[in-house]
């Protein structure tokens, strides 16, 4: 149980990824976000 909840909680979403260049997840879905709302509000 302790486990699951350092596997979901810190090292998914908050410990810095390779494949990210090195951001978090949590940082890469929120520019991902912001890239895609600028694009969705120029059209």
């Amino acid at each position: 149980s302790a486990i699951i909840r350092y596997i979901t909680g810190y090292y998914s979403a908050v410990r810095p990824h390779w494949y990210n260049g090195g951001l978090t997840p949590n940082e890469s879905e929120r520019l991902y976000y912001l890239q895609s709302n600028a694009v969705a509000s120029f059209s």
